[in-house]
């Protein structure tokens, strides 16, 4: 099946992974792209937050990333100061974010991809973990 998927991925996080594990076992190989090597435009990162119907700040990653530091819990700091910040510092993208012709979204936990695939799994498929989120039937298992 041909169909256009964008995934904004870091193989060193396991939930990228396992999007796009999902993502292949719908039979579909999506555009990966390593957000670390190669960061989005400014104009495409706010696309991509408007499109998927978040904030910046729900797209700002603290964990393993100068978030601390820079002081980015402050409330008072505005969406332009922290697209800023995720320019500067492309790993406070939080990931994977996914494009499907069916939406973009942050895809935590990673089963959330599920929606913005048309095609069906084709066959079981369990996370890193051993989390099964796809029965042996295709189908989602409900969690």
């Amino acid at each position: 099946m041909t169909v256009d998927i964008i995934i904004y991925h870091n193989p060193a996080c396991g939930t990228s992974r396992n999007a796009l594990a999902m993502i292949r076992n719908a039979g579909i190989e999506p555009h990966i792209v390593e957000y670390l090597k190669t960061p989005p435009s400014r104009a495409l990162l706010e696309k991509l937050i408007a499109r998927a119907g978040i904030s910046p700040r729900a797209l700002l990653r603290e964990k393993g990333t100068p978030f601390a530091e820079l002081g980015l819990n402050n409330p008072d700091l505005t969406d332009t100061q922290l697209i800023d910040a995720m320019m500067d510092h492309p790993i406070l993208i939080n990931r994977p974010l996914v494009v499907s012709p069916l939406g973009v979204k942050l895809c935590r936990p990673s089963e959330h991809v599920l929606d913005l695939i048309p095609a069906q799994q084709r066959g079981a498929f369990a996370k890193e973990d051993g989390e099964q989120v796809v029965d042996s039937s295709g189908n989602r298992v409900a969690g």
